[in-house]
């Protein structure tokens, strides 16, 4: 099969990798956008739509972003000890990410930077930690324009706050395909740094300023 590829900024992506990012999104902005929205204006949808479109644009911005950068800095390090990798979107957890957020709950794993060739355990899991790293920073971002702005500017500011931190502590879980079990299997204390400081980050956050 021929592919086509596109280079951004050095960086390679396929057709497919390009696709499977851009569905991911959307589908990841669904999810949260369905999350967010409470169910009794769902309810009332005619009187809800320009609010629901509102929280979609929000989300793909803050959502988005995170997503996004979270598996370009996986792929980024990779291909710097030498990798071959790419994004693959997991079409089965999509359908799960938009169902849980309709059902009043989180479940935000799309798909996974492959990728192959010699790695040690060490790199392995830096490439693993490099993901919610990203969120971290992005929270920190975001954290500046949050108190300082209000109205739409300020709400997306809080969204991209909260969202970083959440997918910073739900990817260092260290369970199954998530980030975090191949950093534990690296190192016990990356693995415990950076878990605590997402969870601390992320319920000191909810608990001074709410959901």
């Amino acid at each position: 099969m021929s592919y086509q590829y596109w280079t951004i900024r050095g960086i390679q992506f396929d057709q497919t990798e390009l696709r499977d990012l851009a569905l991911a999104w959307v589908a990841l902005g669904l999810a949260f956008t369905l999350f967010l929205a409470p169910m009794e204006q769902i309810q009332a949808a005619p009187l809800f739509v320009d609010y629901l479109l509102e929280l979609f644009v929000m989300s793909m911005l803050t959502v988005g972003t995170g997503f996004l950068l979270h598996e370009l800095a996986h792929k980024v390090v990779a291909i710097k000890f030498g990798q071959v990798a790419a994004f693959r979107a997991d079409y089965g957890l999509l359908g799960i990410a938009i169902a849980s957020g309709l059902a009043g709950f989180i479940f935000a794993a799309p798909g996974a930077v492959y990728h192959r060739g010699r790695i040690t355990l060490r790199q392995n899991g830096i490439i693993a930690v490099a993901g919610p790293v990203t969120n971290l920073v992005l929270a920190a971002f975001f954290f500046l324009p949050f108190l300082f702005l209000s109205g739409f500017l300020g709400e997306i500011a809080r969204m991209g706050v909260l969202i970083n931190l959440f997918l910073a502590a739900f990817n260092m879980i260290p369970f199954g395909p998530l980030d975090g079990r191949t950093v534990l299997d690296w190192s016990k204390p990356a693995f415990g740094a950076t878990f605590a400081t997402a969870v601390l980050l992320l319920v000191g956050f909810l608990l001074t300023f709410g959901f």
